[in-house]
C-alpha cells in the first residue's frame, strides 16, 4: 500500500494546508495531495521535521513552523498563506495529540494541553482559514474512532475528538450558502511515530497492540497512513461535492461491527 509514483490532476491548481503535516497521517496526506496536483503548505512545531517533510512532498511545498494552540502562530501562518497564494482551497485540520491517563490520574495540565491543541487549536485554525476559502472549498478534520469506543485511560483525547465531530456539524450549517464543505475522517489504528513520542509506547507494546487489532478487526490488520490520506483526498475532492457534515470511518471495520 504505497503512494502512487506519478502525478495526477485530481487537485490541480488547488492550494492545500495540512496542519501537523511533518509526520504520520498528516505527511501522508500532504504527499498525496502533492502527487494529485496540489500546492501544499504544511505546519508543525519542529522545524527540522518540517524541512525533511518538504523534501519528500515536493511540487513547491511550503513549511511554516507554528503551534496551532497559539493564536499568534495561527495569525502568522495564515498571513503567510495569504501573501504567498492569496487563497486556500483545502484545509486538512489534522494537528493534534493525546496521551493515556485513567480517570483519577488526569491532571489539569493534561486537560488544558490537549483541549488547547485538539479543540481550541482546530477551532481557530478553521476560523482563520474560512476567509481565504473560495466557493467549492473543503475542510477535512481528523477525528478518531476513540470518540465512540470508550477506550480505557484515553478519555480526554476521545472527548476532544467528539467535540470536533460536533463542530463539523455546526460549521457545515454555519457555512450554508458559502459552498464550503466540512467533513471528518476518523482513522482506526494506524501506527505512526506518535505512538512512541506522544503515547510513550514501547516497540513491544506496539507489536502486542497490532496483534490485538489483527484479532479484533474485520480486515485483520492495522491501517496504513496513505489509506487515511486517500479518504482525506476523496472528501476534499469534487468526487465528494454533495457530502458535508459527515464522518467517514477508515478503520478496517474495527468500530463498526
Amino acid at each position: 500500500m504505497t503512494s502512487p509514483s506519478v502525478h495526477t490532476s485530481k487537485h490541480a491548481n488547488k492550494i492545500v494546508l495540512v496542519t501537523g503535516g511533518s509526520s504520520g497521517i498528516g505527511l501522508a496526506a500532504a504527499q498525496r495531495f502533492s502527487l494529485e496536483g496540489a500546492t501544499v503548505v504544511i505546519t508543525g512545531r519542529r522545524q527540522a521535521e518540517l524541512d525533511e517533510a518538504v523534501k519528500s512532498i515536493g511540487h513547491g511545498a511550503l513549511a511554516i513552523q507554528g503551534d496551532i494552540s497559539s493564536n499568534a502562530d495561527l495569525e502568522r501562518i495564515f498571513k503567510t498563506i495569504s501573501q504567498e497564494h492569496g487563497k486556500l482551497d483545502i484545509l486538512f485540520a489534522n494537528a493534534g495529540g493525546g496521551e493515556f491517563s485513567p480517570l483519577g490520574q488526569i491532571t489539569e495540565v493534561q486537560f488544558d494541553k490537549y483541549f488547547g491543541i485538539n479543540v481550541k487549536g482546530t477551532l481557530f485554525t478553521v476560523q482563520h482559514a474560512v476567509p481565504l476559502m473560495p466557493p467549492g472549498s473543503a475542510i477535512v478534520i481528523t477525528g478518531s474512532i476513540t470518540s465512540i469506543q470508550g477506550v480505557p485511560a484515553f478519555g480526554v483525547y476521545a472527548a476532544t475528538k467528539a467535540a470536533l465531530r460536533s463542530f463539523a456539524r455546526t460549521w457545515a450549517s454555519d457555512l450554508k450558502g458559502r459552498d464550503i464543505r466540512v467533513n471528518v475522517v476518523s482513522p482506526g489504528v494506524v501506527v505512526t511515530p506518535a505512538y512512541k513520542t506522544e503515547l510513550k509506547m514501547s516497540d513491544e507494546q506496539i507489536e502486542e497492540y497490532k496483534q490485538h487489532v489483527k484479532e479484533t478487526t474485520p480486515l485483520s490488520r492495522t491501517g496504513e497512513a496513505d489509506e487515511i490520506a486517500k479518504a482525506v483526498s476523496f472528501l476534499a475532492s469534487d468526487d465528494a461535492s454533495y457530502i458535508t457534515g459527515t464522518e467517514l470511518f477508515v478503520d478496517g471495520g474495527l468500530a463498526q461491527v
